[in-house]
């Protein structure tokens, strides 16, 4: 069984460069490969959804990676603040609560639309494959949800966490209407017992959504 407690490359890489978890190296190695922050526009800031936000590596990336980048974070759990300074920026929004939620998603969904929607949600896991796997569909299935009613089109990328195992042939057929591309990725830092894998849109068909 693997010794998760003892801190391994990535998670002192992570400390070295002041990131709260090593999570942060599976977005950098997307980004770098399929560039998911890039400037697009010049009339307006651009826009990032972090889904699943806590404890905040991935936005702290975006941030540093993007200084002038509007970011809305959202998670159950409240963002640690004093690691990386998040609130300090100006184009940060942090909403916390169940991104299920109705009330949670229209507080998103206001803030949008958005150029780049990023997810590395994953379930509190039970022990059961079947279980954990069926929670991370459903985690999955609304990060695409938000992707159809809140993505730029045309230019809009999408990267969400998703368990492997179980049916997800009709979340992947989904993706394939709704991208010009849609693939699965694993990043080098996923550690190599884990099941877990990140989907990508890239490139929003057209869906009709005003840019504004």
């Amino acid at each position: 069984m693997a010794d998760y407690k003892k801190p391994d490359y990535w998670q002192l890489k992570a400390r070295t460069e002041g990131y709260p978890a090593r999570s942060v190296y599976k977005l950098k190695e997307m980004d770098e490969k399929f560039g998911l922050l890039k400037l697009r526009r010049a009339d307006r800031p651009f826009r990032v959804l972090d889904l699943g936000a806590a404890p905040g590596s991935w936005s702290l990336y975006i941030l540093r990676k993007m200084p002038a980048v509007f970011l809305v974070s959202a998670d159950l759990s409240p963002l640690p603040h004093q690691q990386g300074n998040l609130s300090a920026s100006g184009g940060f929004c942090f909403i916390q609560g169940d991104i299920t939620d109705p009330a949670v998603r229209d507080s998103i969904l206001a803030q949008g639309p958005y150029d780049l929607i990023v997810s590395d949600a994953a379930p509190a896991t039970t022990g059961s494959r079947f279980v954990d796997v069926s929670r991370s569909l459903e985690l999955a299935e609304a990060a695409v949800a938000y992707a159809e009613s809140a993505l730029v089109c045309g230019s809009g990328n999408l990267v969400f966490k998703l368990f492997q195992g179980g049916d997800t042939s009709q979340l992947l057929k989904r993706m394939r209407v709704l991208f010009k591309t849609a693939k699965t990725y694993k990043p080098a830092a996923c550690r190599s017992e884990s099941f877990e894998t990140y989907c990508l849109g890239l490139g929003m068909k057209a869906q009709n959504l005003p840019v504004t």
